[in-house]
């Protein structure tokens, strides 16, 4: 008897210790806030100017990300003289692609224009998520490379769903794995965030490295950010694609 009854105590124990030391979605949400710097600076920043520089295949490009709230957002970058451009307007997602041979601006399809939408959210999805039509599932607790995490799975309003995984012990984000669909295939991709620096109060990560079958395909670094600059929503507007000359009556 006395045997059982040290054993229901030991049994007992490690429940309550076990539901002590759980989080709720909602806790864990709620520190990483406060581990960026809270919702109220979070909330001030109107505008943001991002300079940095791309790697990809070798190559290194120099770029800039425009963000302007609530839903604008341009990303350049340039390579060997030319400049591609992505945006997206509040409205339309549009692109030039001098690589491609698109020299003038074309509309996004449906998937492009959908992806870089949900960069124009300053703040990131996580935040306020209900609000914006996103729901949080907190999927369990595990190890990513020695660190323990929170696993999440963010279901953004649209239906694309990313796996967030939130360091337990700093509640900042360390990896996110997100599936989109891409002419017609499901493609997965993982973003590692990394090398957090203070900018005006807010965590911020200053390198990216995204990989697709464990290979790496690209890496983001950020040399310097703005916040609250004024952005005129011209620089998030398709240009309008100039008339090209008849040939046929030039040939007259």
């Amino acid at each position: 008897m006395l045997k059982r009854l040290v054993f229901l105590t030991l049994a007992l124990t490690v429940a309550f210790a076990a539901v002590a030391s759980a989080q709720t979605v909602d806790e864990i949400i709620a520190k990483y806030v406060d581990a960026r710097g809270g919702m109220d600076a979070l909330k001030n920043v109107k505008s943001a100017k991002f300079f940095g520089k791309t790697m990809m295949q070798g190559l290194e490009a120099p770029g800039i990300l425009y963000v302007k709230r609530p839903d604008k957002v341009r990303m350049e970058f340039t390579i060997q003289g030319q400049t591609m451009i992505q945006a997206y307007d509040g409205t339309t997602g549009w692109y030039i692609a001098p690589f491609m041979g698109k020299t003038d601006p074309e509309k996004m399809s449906d998937e492009d224009a959908e992806e870089i939408q949900e960069m124009a959210d300053i703040e990131g999805p996580m935040v306020e998520a209900k609000s914006k039509g996103n729901t949080i599932e907190l999927i369990g607790k595990e190890d990513l490379e020695g660190a323990p995490v929170y696993k999440l799975k963010l279901t953004r309003k649209n239906g694309n769903v990313d796996y967030v995984y939130i360091d337990a012990e700093y509640f900042l984000e360390v990896k996110t794995t997100s599936k989109r669909m891409r002419q017609g295939a499901e493609i997965e991709v993982d973003n590692f965030p990394s090398d957090y620096k203070d900018e005006s109060g807010i965590m911020m990560a200053h390198s990216q490295e995204n990989k697709m079958n464990g290979q790496t395909v690209s890496q983001y670094n950020i040399d310097s950010v703005q916040f609250n600059i004024d952005i005129p929503d011209s620089v998030f507007a398709m240009p309008a694609v100039a008339a090209k000359p008849d040939s046929t009556k030039a040939d007259e």
